[in-house]
């Protein structure tokens, strides 16, 4: 969603010719897959953080437009609600020490961006869903006044025909109805991005969808929204409701804008292109002038607008991406990762998240038919709702029938086994090892983000009100985030 468009009215006119040229970017990039050299390359790292702004009580401060205006940064971004910001980080090949160099690049563009809040005695936080967030910080008078939100939420609320309804239960339940989409912008996440050859993106794919339950498990930080105790990651439900756009009196079993897949990868990243443009109607149908086929003849790489702007209006949790940069390539980009709590935590998640694929990948064709996708789709919202203490089906060669294991007993096995991997991919070890040594000590302590927010959250309930304890809890949470405390080792 960050390709800006400056047409928000559409005709039907407008779909149909965005529907052609979106099957013309599909061919487009099945000639450029057919190249032998397309996508290869030394493989890269990045990056983006979704940041709340927030006052020094710890409520949301609408200041995006404004810290973007004064600090004039081509990698700050805007995001849907007037309280968060986003930060690309620039991309770094693995050789190079990409988690050094990101976590340096996040705490100065971090600090940076303090200095500018600190005009309006705000600062940022990276935290999956804000503890002190209130329904009446919910609303198109949150929202960003920006032509593709504008337009994401007139076509979205147009599809949908009524209000858009939440119902998340865990400790505690919570339900509700909006008429807008901004209750997507409460989620801020931590999504990494990793250049994939095409040759090897199907096995490596399927690895990151069969891992990413056991790395959300250990990931989870975002166990409240307006002070109801939901799920470990409350993200993953209120994201694929507050914008879950299907027709509340239809039948038609079209899948849901935000969600986990449909199946297994096949053989080719193209299916997921192709299952984009066949499955999910446009709703942004702004095209270019591009012809991508006279630009393949002529030797060049195209721009394929119409594929890009529409796989950016489908959040697949992970999502393909064609980047026509640097000659052109394919990335994966992991999505279900919440923001914070540490920066540290943030890049120790994407290294195991990487070294887990890359440990399950020689194995996976072998270990799908013990498998079947609903269950790796029941993991991951299983994994969501109970964090570490969920118990997944895991395959296994050697098994008669799908059993569970916990997600600590996996990762125990497997944990050992991910610095071999990292360093066989082209990480650095003395760039990686600090970061499994706090996967190791979050695997000990049991303690994530989630579970840390919930505890501390008893603890002060004994003494305090449930507000007054949201926002004791936020208080510690950022001192300790700002800190770069890993979440191990908070108390």
């Amino acid at each position: 969603m960050g390709l800006e468009i400056e047409n928000t009215k559409f005709t039907e006119k407008d779909f149909s010719n965005f529907s052609d040229r979106l099957r013309s970017n599909i061919k487009a990039l099945e000639s450029l897959l057919a190249r032998p050299d397309f996508g290869e390359g030394e493989l890269s790292f990045g990056a983006e953080l979704e940041l709340y702004i927030v006052d020094q009580k710890g409520r949301p401060l609408y200041l995006n437009q404004e810290i973007i205006a004064e600090l004039n940064d081509p990698q700050l971004t805007l995001e849907l609600n007037r309280y968060n910001l986003e930060y690309n980080f620039s991309p770094v090949m693995l050789k190079d020490g990409c988690f050094a160099k990101t976590q340096l690049e996040a705490q100065s563009a971090i600090d940076k961006i303090n200095s500018c809040a600190a005009k309006w005695d705000g600062n940022v936080v990276p935290v999956g869903i804000l503890p002190t967030l209130e329904q009446s910080d919910i609303g198109y008078h949150a929202m960003t006044k920006l032509g593709r939100f504008e337009a994401l939420t007139k076509e979205l609320t147009e599809i949908r025909g009524g209000p858009f309804t939440i119902a998340i239960e865990g400790e505690e339940t919570l339900q509700l109805a909006m008429e807008d989409v901004t209750l997507e912008g409460a989620n801020t996440s931590f999504q990494v991005h990793l250049r994939v050859p095409p040759a090897e993106f199907a096995d490596f794919y399927n690895a990151v969808q069969l891992v990413t339950p056991l790395v959300l498990a250990m990931a989870a930080n975002s166990p409240t929204l307006f002070g109801h105790r939901l799920w470990q990651e409350t993200r993953i439900p209120l994201f694929k409701q507050s914008i879950d756009c299907r027709p509340l009196d239809s039948l038609n079993p079209v899948p849901a804008r935000v969600n986990f897949g449909n199946n297994w990868l096949r053989s080719s990243p193209i299916e997921l292109f192709e299952e984009a443009a066949f499955l999910y109607q446009p709703i942004l149908p702004d095209c270019s002038d591009e012809d991508p086929m006279e630009v393949i003849a002529a030797g060049g790489i195209p721009k394929l607008h119409e594929l890009r702007l529409h796989q950016g209006s489908i959040w697949l949790w992970n999502r393909p991406v064609y980047d026509p940069a640097d000659g052109g390539h394919l990335r994966i980009e992991l999505r279900s990762l919440p923001a914070g709590p540490s920066i540290t935590d943030m890049l120790a998640n994407a290294a195991l998240a990487i070294g887990l694929a890359k440990l399950m990948q020689p194995e996976i064709k072998k270990l799908l038919p013990a498998i079947p996708f609903t269950y790796c789709t029941a993991n991951f919202y299983r994994a969501a709702k109970k964090g570490m203490e969920a118990e997944l089906f895991w395959p296994s060669r050697q098994q008669s029938e799908p059993q569970y294991r916990s997600v600590a007993d996996i990762l125990e096995e497997l944990c050992p086994r991910i610095p071999e991997q990292l360093e066989a991919m082209g990480f650095i070890k003395s760039d990686f090892d600090p970061l499994i040594e706090v996967i190791q000590q979050r695997l000990a302590s049991r303690q994530t983000g989630a579970r840390w927010q919930l505890n501390k959250l008893e603890e002060l309930r004994k003494n305090m009100h449930k507000r007054e304890a949201l926002f004791e809890m936020f208080s510690q949470y950022r001192k300790n985030s700002a800190s770069n405390i890993p979440v191990a080792q908070w108390l």
